[in-house]
């Protein structure tokens, strides 16, 4: 099993920044890729940003060149930079793990983000 615990949501002003936090821990040697998901209200769940353990990497064309993902592998933790929000961006964020291209078997709590205009 892996477990995934967020962090770093809250509320910011538009054009405002933020830092998602994921740490990892458990089987991790189980999992090659992990992701951003976000759900906001009335709106299904969506891809936001991937990256594997080779460094590859997958965004959603919402934030492409605005939310860069990465990982720190000696801290077992996974970022989302999220820069340049606005409102649309407003939504409950998941961290996920599992296999490059498959459903993800892993899944953290969430963390709300909330972007006010």
């Amino acid at each position: 099993q892996v477990q995934l615990v967020e962090s770093g949501g809250g509320l910011v002003q538009a054009g405002g920044s933020l830092r998602l936090s994921c740490a990892a821990s458990g089987s991790i040697f189980s999992i090659d890729a992990m992701g951003w998901y976000r759900q906001a209200p009335g709106k299904e769940r969506e891809l936001v940003a991937a990256i594997s353990r080779g460094g590859r990497t997958s965004y959603a064309d919402s934030v492409k060149g605005r939310f860069p993902i990465s990982g720190d592998n000696a801290k077992n933790t996974l970022y989302l930079q999220m820069t340049s929000l606005n409102p649309e961006d407003t939504a409950m964020y998941y961290c996920a793990g599992g296999v490059w291209g498959y459903e993800y078997d892993y899944w953290g709590q969430g963390t709300q983000v909330t972007v006010s205009s």
